[in-house]
């Protein structure tokens, strides 16, 4: 069979040579068009959801949340694996699909779920999904250092400008912040004299959130000409208040 196939090869070099070519083109069109990856991903196709619940402990985590979440969870279709883990404060609930699941279609069904379970969950938890992408796809890590800055001043770059120019990157699915210090408001309160003035602590909630709420208006006409309206709702902090960093 070999010496017919070398036989008739040299009774026809040119078949052989446009063959030849042929194989060629088809190699480099192929290597241009196969997907290269430094690291693939073979992780298995799976959702995150990501509830915080703070202030409460694992076990209180794991009874009011993980345990509702996971539950549901377990009836979305075509899923195999579902884990769940508890935290001081947070949840988290991985549902691992079958091979080949389209992954958007995974997170589309999981949040239907997840909008009925929402109902079994305490008063003011919000479950959220985690991001489309996986751990393998973790592919770069950056440190802010500003000189003269603290750490809440870095953290706060880092919210509010760096990490919002970061998201509009190409293919970058989240920009997680880790470290530094969250700048926060602390309202410390006096009981003894918030009862002194007859002044409920719940107004003192009522009166902070208040002040940070933008209240739309109306369009007033003076002149032929109109003006638009807005105003932000302000008041005075108790007086046994004190607003510290």
């Amino acid at each position: 069979m070999l010496s017919r196939i070398i036989g008739w090869s040299g009774r026809n070099p040119f078949l052989v040579l446009l063959g030849t070519l042929f194989v060629v083109i088809a190699g480099v069109v192929a290597v241009i068009r196969t997907p290269l990856d430094a690291l693939p991903d073979l992780s298995d196709v799976q959702v995150i959801v990501y509830t915080e619940y703070p202030g409460q402990a694992p076990q209180v985590v794991e009874d009011q949340v993980t345990y509702p979440l996971t539950t549901a969870m377990l009836a979305v279709p075509k899923s195999k694996v579902v884990r769940g883990f508890s935290f001081f404060g947070v949840s988290f609930v991985y549902v691992i699909f079958e091979d080949g699941t389209d992954i958007y279609w995974a997170r589309t069904r999981v949040l239907e779920y997840l909008n009925f379970a929402a109902s079994r969950l305490p008063k003011g938890v919000s479950p959220a999904l985690g991001p489309d992408a996986t751990g393998v796809g973790w592919v770069y890590q950056y440190a802010l250092i500003g000189k003269g800055r603290t750490l809440a001043e870095l953290r706060s770059i880092q919210d509010w400008y760096v990490r919002y120019q970061l998201t509009k990157a190409h293919g970058v699915a989240e920009v997680a912040s880790i470290g530094g210090f969250v700048q926060t408001y602390q309202v410390t309160v006096d009981p003894v004299k918030l009862r002194a003035y007859g002044v409920a602590l719940s107004r003192v909630t009522q009166v902070i959130r208040d002040s940070n709420r933008d209240v739309g208006g109306r369009v007033v006409e003076m002149a032929e000409t109109e003006y638009m309206v807005r105003g932000k709702a302000t008041c005075a902090a108790p007086p046994t208040s004190r607003v510290s960093w």
